[in-house]
């Protein structure tokens, strides 16, 4: 008899197998699009080291999401794409940075009042790039060409290439998802989880507690600005749009849908609701109402129906414990 671990380690195997394959079978719309979950994946995951990890309930997530993507269109020139080397951990340190410093001044309050100073940050960067002609006001930054790989004379590869991007997206994604079951086994992802629980014992314990919650925040953003820097290579824009309160909602839904606090859920999350966007997105008229235009509304009924049959998330349905 099959263990259900072991029953859902053969099945993330031969998803892993086939999300290799896919490129090789599937034609360019499929592969960009499997690019996109992939990325939103990322981001949905960062946002779950707050929420599910640390109890932390951010609305302003995106942000980082954001403020990585524009870095990489002020590093790239016009007539040919940044390098790859340098503005990925350049993009990546730029939301670390920012996410220090918002991170330093709303870990000091805690519940709604978190939330609501996460949303207040994200919010005054977003029209500050909105309504003022800093990086392109809210027409944004368009990126004419991807970054380029060239590391010293060689190209390992070519992100103009749709495969070769969708390969490092699934490798960086392969990588932090390592990196978070890693996190979450060590000491520092024990003491985030107990602090998530009760941080005053974890404080009597000895444990500084606003010192892991900061370091978790500034990860966390990281790991947002690499998901925010695929995604502007990607679609070749950015906008005031990537900071704005809706992704981090958006996000925050992928990660309730997914189930908080498991590892591969907020990424089961994201590709449902991609997945679900994209199929009610083709719906045809019905009754006088154009579904396919007003998707949202169906979007709407099929979150509450999983909010109510499955309250902990899909991935727990398939056996997934949390930390």
């Amino acid at each position: 008899m099959i263990t259900r671990p072991r029953t859902v380690t053969l099945v993330a195997l031969l998803l892993l197998i086939a999300l290799v394959l896919l490129p090789l079978l599937a034609e360019k719309f499929t592969v960009q699009f499997a690019t996109r979950i992939l990325i939103m994946a990322l981001f949905a995951m960062s946002l779950n080291l707050l929420v599910g990890s640390g109890g932390l309930v951010s609305l302003g997530h995106a942000a980082f999401f954001g403020i990585a993507g524009y870095c990489l269109a002020l590093l790239s020139p016009p007539d040919h794409g940044a390098n790859f080397w340098t503005s990925l951990p350049l993009s990546m340190m730029a939301a670390g940075a920012l996410a220090l410093v918002i991170g330093a001044l709303v870990l000091r309050t805690s519940g709604i009042y978190f939330i609501m100073a996460t949303l207040a940050f994200a919010q005054m960067l977003y029209f500050l790039l909105h309504d003022t002609g800093i990086a392109g006001g809210s027409d944004g930054i368009y990126i004419y060409v991807r970054p380029d790989a060239n590391l010293f004379g060689w190209h390992p590869f070519d992100l103009e290439k749709f495969r070769d991007f969708y390969f490092v997206v699934l490798s960086v994604f392969v990588l932090v998802l390592i990196f978070l079951g890693a996190l979450r086994a060590s000491l520092f992802g024990r003491v985030i989880a107990g602090i998530r629980v009760n941080e005053r014992r974890m404080r009597s314990l000895g444990f500084a507690t606003l010192r892991y919650k900061l370091v978790c925040f500034v990860l966390a953003g990281i790991l947002a600005g690499l998901a925010g820097y695929f995604s502007a290579a990607q679609f070749g824009v950015v906008n005031p749009d990537m900071l704005g309160w809706h992704l981090s909602g958006a996000a925050l839904m992928m990660v309730i849908l997914g189930g908080m606090g498991t590892l591969a859920g907020p990424a089961l999350g994201a590709a449902v609701m991609l997945l679900l966007e994209l199929g009610l997105q083709s719906l045809p008229a019905a009754g006088g109402i154009d579904l396919g235009k007003h998707w949202q509304l169906p979007m709407g009924i099929v979150i509450v129906l999983v909010a109510l049959y499955l309250p902990a998330g899909i991935a727990r349905r398939f056996g997934e414990a949390d930390e």
